[in-house]
């Protein structure tokens, strides 16, 4: 791994670390504001996000990818309205930071509220989604925290058209633009930096198939969220044929 390239991430950390102290004070018409200059962002870019994205499906990555998930990778001007849509229903919604949880005052006189506040920085790790980009970017806007994106290389020019949007909305909105940073290489050795760096980066959630979430809680050393496979099960009603089932 080289030494440049550690440099990079850790920087990128260290950016984001110092935005979230200020993200995590900022007032709710601030972040609404900045949501609302994304959400018409969004909807003035359609030529340039189009454009980046048929960069994406060109590549051998994108070839090689299966039908649904080649699916789940391709934008159109319908999905870029609902993206937008999508931003403004999180402005829309209550700001959670500072919303009161318990509050009660025990026998001995001591006051105690527990309060809802930011974590801090999330590294948000995920696959050739690039709605995601957005959807984890916006949610940890409105709750105050900061995040580190790192995309699947399938998505990667769509993913940075996408974030410049992001740092621009912040930008105009008065608020620091490295609250949302994506990681700038598909070198998979940046990834394995970034989750070493528990001194800057306060949680990591993977979202993708199991090999990825597996990769990620192996080699992480900051705490991580995984969802994995999940609790599932399959019923077979008694009169059904069960072989067929």
């Amino acid at each position: 791994m080289s030494a440049d390239l550690v440099q990079l991430v850790t920087s990128l950390a260290q950016r984001a670390r110092a935005a979230s102290l200020v993200l995590a004070t900022a007032s709710t018409t601030a972040k609404n504001a900045a949501l609302s200059r994304l959400a018409g962002l969004i909807d003035s870019s359609h030529a340039a996000l189009l454009a980046a994205n048929a960069q994406d499906l060109a590549s051998p990555e994108a070839a090689a990818l299966s039908p649904a998930a080649r699916d789940r990778l391709t934008l159109n001007p319908a999905r870029l309205t609902q993206l937008a849509e999508s931003v403004r229903e999180v402005a829309a919604l209550p700001d959670p930071v500072g919303d009161t949880l318990e509050d009660f005052t025990r026998p001995n006189g001591l006051h105690i509220r527990k309060l809802r506040v930011p974590i801090g920085v999330i590294g948000i790790i995920y696959e050739a989604r690039p709605n995601v980009t957005i959807d984890c970017a916006v949610l940890c806007l409105k709750s105050g925290n900061a995040c580190i994106l790192r995309g699947g290389k399938e998505c990667f020019h769509t993913n940075t058209a996408l974030a410049a949007l992001i740092r621009e909305a912040l930008a105009k909105a008065g608020l620091p633009v490295d609250a949302v940073q994506l990681v700038p290489t598909t070198d998979r050795a940046a990834l394995t930096t970034l989750l070493k760096l528990d001194s800057l980066i306060h949680c990591i959630i993977p979202r993708g198939g199991e090999s990825l979430i597996r990769f990620v809680a192996e080699h992480s050393t900051i705490p991580v969220i995984k969802h994995y496979r999940g609790v599932c099960f399959v019923y077979v009603d008694v009169a059904a044929d069960l072989a067929m089932a």
